[in-house]
């Protein structure tokens, strides 16, 4: 929802402030004139190879912010809630937005059985809402959606969202940092950032954590 428009001017005077004896105003004055080119051959240079996700990008990239605002489960929240280096708030949970069933629910059959969970659970929320409107949140479920704000630097969002959309983790929140990349990339149109998270799988989520766990019980049997 908000954005450095001028992110890329801030990151490259921020790469080269420590590397110059000039005022800040002065390197972003030079920064402003180079070439489309030199820009991004700056920065490539900057990031380095990063041979894994654990090579980070230096401070440069705190000078870009991202402020996100998200619906997703409320388990998915709690992950994402995790993360130290940013701001977050988040609204009342309440049943309101709905739920969501996985697809595994389905596939066992259990649909029925989970969605009159998500009745009773969302039932008892209405019954408590009006005496015990702090506490009634308590009787919602977890599969639930929560709205929640997110607001980090870039260099955050490196360390998270290569973190969050790794093939280990849960589909919930790997779908909310790969939408994050793409937004940061195509909506704030910071295609150098986007670039530097070189570590990021972008493949279907479901796919990836099942691949996962069956290579997990593959080695418990051997």
């Amino acid at each position: 929802v908000d954005f450095d428009h001028d992110a890329e001017d801030k990151l490259l005077t921020a790469i080269c402030y420590p590397h110059s004896n000039l005022p800040e105003q002065q390197i972003a004055k030079r920064v402003r004139s180079m070439g489309a080119a030199e820009r991004l051959a700056l920065i490539r240079a900057y990031v380095g190879e990063r041979d894994n996700r654990r090579h980070k990008p230096g401070r440069a990239f705190e000078r870009v912010d991202y402020r996100f605002d998200v619906l997703s489960d409320y388990g998915a929240f709690r992950d994402m809630q995790r993360h130290r280096m940013l701001t977050i708030d988040w609204q009342r949970l309440t049943p309101n937005h709905g739920y969501v069933r996985p697809e595994l629910i389905d596939d066992a059959g259990m649909a029925d059985v989970f969605d009159d969970a998500m009745a009773r659970s969302a039932a008892l929320y209405d019954a408590m809402k009006d005496e015990f409107p702090e506490q009634a949140s308590y009787a919602v479920s977890m599969a639930y959606r929560l709205r929640y704000s997110m607001q980090f630097n870039a260099r955050e969002a490196i360390h998270m969202l290569e973190l969050r959309s790794s093939t280990q983790g849960h589909p919930a929140y790997r779908r909310i940092a790969l939408e994050m990349h793409r937004l940061i990339g195509e909506q704030a149109g910071h295609t150098a950032v986007a670039e530097a998270m070189n570590h990021i799988t972008h493949a279907a989520p479901e796919l990836e954590r099942l691949e996962a766990e069956r290579r997990a019980e593959s080695r418990r049997g051997s």
